[in-house]
């Protein structure tokens, strides 16, 4: 099973409170960025888990417009930037082993690092910069699971020069 681990695109700094603050235009555009490359790839993903913060659902509404995804998302309070990483892989881990194909996550800063490393005990928490996406293989067999490729959106507009 494939894990595609995605930080929010970039957000306004002024908000009510952190939970309210919007995407930008730059968070928009390279959150669809990302989405796109993702769908030349041809990604069945049949569970979506997104953070409640506003500016990790407006990513994933970006995220919908530009790859194939289910109606449903699961809405995790978990999975907020103070969130509890083992909860979340535990719950990742638990749809891997019911045959789910793929899994995108939509979160925050720290809470997306630690749980790539929830998921691959061997790596040291990678720094997501927004919009970035790392893509974790899960084999629920040997019970094992490693990153396979992290991608930022420089990365992919470097890679379009």
């Amino acid at each position: 099973m494939q894990v595609y681990i995605m930080r929010h695109g970039d957000a306004a700094l002024q908000a009510a409170s952190d939970a309210a603050r919007a995407l930008t235009q730059k968070g928009r555009d390279d959150s669809a960025l990302m989405a796109q490359w993702l769908n030349k790839r041809n990604p069945v993903i049949d569970n979506v888990l997104v953070s409640p913060y506003l500016r990790a659902q407006q990513t994933l509404q970006v995220v919908r417009e530009n790859l194939s995804l289910p109606m449903q998302a699961e809405v995790m309070e978990m999975l907020t930037p103070g969130g509890n990483a083992t909860f979340v892989a535990d719950h990742i881990r638990d749809l891997a082993v019911t045959g789910a194909n793929a899994v995108l996550v939509v979160s925050h800063l720290p809470l997306v690092g630690y749980l790539v490393s929830e998921l691959c005990p061997h790596e040291a928490p990678p720094m997501f910069i927004t919009s970035s996406i790392a893509c974790i293989e899960i084999d629920v067999v040997h019970h094992k699971a490693h990153l396979d490729w992290m991608l930022s959106p420089s990365q992919l507009f470097s890679m379009n020069q």
